[in-house]
């Protein structure tokens, strides 16, 4: 099996790097990701200037190619021109911290999957949660392997992926694997107001703690319980419940 291998944190991503070497057992495995961090510019594309491809390597040995674009650029080009045919299965990860809830509008990563979706390809996308603590990747990686190699057995249904988030516990203390949806609450965000040299204001974004709510059945109450969360995502955004009471409404233009 070809697979390709995309994240969001960039190509030297202990991640991405980690997993490259475990999904090798898999199949062939072709890493084409963002040449730097892309975190948070969800399913962007470049159009405004040419995408530059670029070999990588590290310690003497090829990592994969990097681009200076989003990872959904990562994708496309991956499969329309580097790999020149659909590759049997996308993965984007290991991504360095959750996504969960509303957060995967925002991700690149899970951008990434989608991307694949998009192109007909099984794709799944692959988070860790963490703390102050450097991330056990290697361990994540060994998860996501084994996770892979059940899924791939099965049939993902067309315009779906999987979104995968691994709690931040010892392996040997994971509880289980929990199918789950998406939490649709909002998440605590504020801005720190801070004041430059000149004297003008700027903001950074520093408040993205998880809400209080706990809403059992999503994927971050499977997270805070210590269980693997898989959580099947569409890319089709239509709200079908209200669609047809959308029809009824007299609107007058």
């Amino acid at each position: 099996m070809k697979i390709l291998l995309t994240n969001d944190d960039g190509i030297y991503s202990p991640g991405i790097l980690s997993l490259k070497q475990t999904l090798k057992s898999i199949g062939s495995v072709t890493v084409v990701a963002p040449d730097v961090q892309k975190s948070g510019v969800g399913h962007s594309i470049t159009f405004s200037h040419p995408l530059r491809v670029r070999d990588v390597h590290l310690d003497g040995g090829f990592v994969g190619y990097g681009i200076d674009g989003s990872p959904a650029d990562c994708v496309k080009i991956g499969v329309r021109e580097i790999m020149k045919e659909k590759p049997g299965l996308l993965v984007a990860g290991i991504n360095i911290g959750a996504n969960v809830g509303i957060n995967v509008l925002y991700s690149g990563t899970v951008a990434a999957a989608i991307e694949g979706a998009l192109l007909g390809i099984p794709s799944i996308a692959v988070s860790l949660e963490i703390s102050e603590l450097p991330p056990d990747v290697q361990s994540a990686a060994a998860l996501t392997r084994d996770i892979i190699s059940s899924i791939i057995t099965r049939e993902i249904p067309k315009g779906t992926l999987i979104n995968i988030n691994i709690p931040l516990v010892p392996k040997n203390e994971i509880k289980g694997i929990k199918i789950t949806k998406q939490y649709s609450g909002d998440f605590d965000e504020r801005y720190d107001r801070r004041t430059d040299p000149r004297g003008s204001a700027y903001y950074w974004l520093a408040g993205t703690g998880w809400p209080e709510e706990d809403v059992i059945g999503t994927d971050m109450h499977a997270l805070k319980g210590g269980y693997i969360s898989m959580t099947p995502l569409k890319y089709d955004l239509t709200d079908n419940r209200f669609f047809k009471e959308l029809e009824t409404w007299d609107i007058e233009y």
